[in-house]
């Protein structure tokens, strides 16, 4: 007898179930449900994920063939497959972005610090969209032969851990997205410019938040002040600008900071805009440079797990699947941030997807994947299982 459990039931023990039915009773997520449980759509939705998954098919053939394992995963049977598109498409997505909540706060309570020496929090605020086939997901209409849906994301860099997403239609621009936001004082932005609003700026200028970006090339201003720029640090000038545009000025009146920076690696010319006006020249440009994790991050979201194809085209269904995925990369993340090895993101779910039910200690195994497990039962169950073994 193993006593054990498997891989993929020691990550779902990561989510306590009390905790779990908390939401799923806030939501009122299972009002009408008739013997198939949200756990159950849980399981079968991260099997998905972390299984790679193309379909319904899929999903429900792979967790049948696991006949005996299920009892682990505090599953009874696998779900059929009208049974688990009814409940994609109608059982609410806001419980999954609840639990995406509770995995976060276990996350960042161990999510290493910044690279930086500043002790400003600094975020990434950033979209990528979602490719749908107009014709299957109507709903999702973005132009005129295509579909797409938006996911807004923002980065903590504290972990690189997403603290803040939200699902938009494709046509719905950042900045609106970015006005609904509040930063803590003190905070550090950096964004690209698709996100240049002249009232936002000065709104986040007036309430202490930082920000850094790029300038827009019509941008009008007038130069207040010209700072000594650092020697072979590829900074090209730093200074001290003012809005002189009639609506630029009136919405943002603060004085800003404009800094020219040459890439030593692609020689391209990069112009910096921000409200700090202390920080050092090489650190905006190398808080800009660090931006590029969220590109990073959807990348590894997209290669990684189901988030390309979907297995239903309801809008909730859609909706359930990239919030499990969300869920998924965090999980991913909790696992590289208790091991003691340099995982990349990639080896460690591909790693996992092919011993997601081996029978070996989870924490063990992130920390010595390689090892080999022992292939004969402890010497005491050899006793209690072999008549007359030891007796006198």
């Amino acid at each position: 007898m193993i006593r054990s459990a498997s891989i993929f039931s020691q990550l779902l023990g990561i989510f306590p179930r009390v905790e779990f039915h908390r939401v799923v009773k806030e939501h009122r997520a299972e009002r009408y449900a008739k013997g198939f449980a949200c756990w159950d759509q849980f399981v079968a939705m991260l099997f998905c994920q972390l299984a790679l998954a193309r379909s319904l098919r899929e999903i429900c053939g792979g967790l049948s063939c696991c006949l005996g394992k299920l009892q682990h995963l505090g599953v009874k049977v696998a779900p059929n497959k009208s049974t688990l598109a009814y409940a994609n498409a109608h059982r609410p997505w806001q419980l999954y972005e609840a639990v995406f909540g509770q995995l976060l706060v276990k996350c960042q309570a161990l999510a290493p610090g910044q690279k930086f020496r500043f002790r400003n929090r600094l975020y990434t605020l950033d979209s990528t969209v979602i490719d749908l086939c107009v014709s299957l997901f109507d709903w999702a209409k973005f132009r005129q032969t295509k579909g797409a849906i938006k996911l807004h994301l923002l980065l903590d860099h504290e972990g690189y851990l997403p603290v803040f997403a939200l699902l938009t239609e494709g046509k719905v621009h950042d900045v609106r997205i970015a006005q609904q936001l509040a930063f803590p004082p003190g905070s550090v932005v950096v964004m690209d410019r698709g996100y240049v609003d002249y009232a936002l700026f000065g709104r986040w200028t007036a309430q202490g938040v930082w920000f850094v970006t790029r300038l827009k090339d019509n941008a009008v201003y007038r130069v207040i002040e010209r700072r000594e720029v650092p020697q072979n640090r590829g900074i090209i000038c730093d200074q001290v600008i003012e809005l002189t545009g009639v609506q630029a000025h009136r919405k943002c009146p603060h004085r800003l900071r404009r800094i020219k920076v040459r890439d030593s690696e692609t020689a391209q010319t990069l112009v910096f805009v921000t409200n700090h006006l202390d920080f050092g020249a090489t650190t905006i440009a190398q808080i800009y440079k660090d931006r590029w994790q969220v590109e990073l991050f959807f990348k590894a979201l997209k290669q990684n797990l189901r988030i390309k194809t979907f297995v239903g085209t309801s809008a909730n269904a859609v909706r359930v699947q990239i919030w499990t995925a969300l869920i998924a990369i965090l999980l991913l993340k909790y696992l590289q941030f208790r091991s003691r090895l340099n995982w990349a993101l990639s080896n460690l779910v591909a790693l996992l997807r092919w011993n997601l039910f081996t029978y070996r200690n989870l924490w063990d195994w992130i920390d010595d994947p390689f090892e080999t497990p022992p292939l004969r039962p402890p010497v005491q169950q050899l006793a209690f299982a072999l008549p007359g073994f030891g007796q006198q």
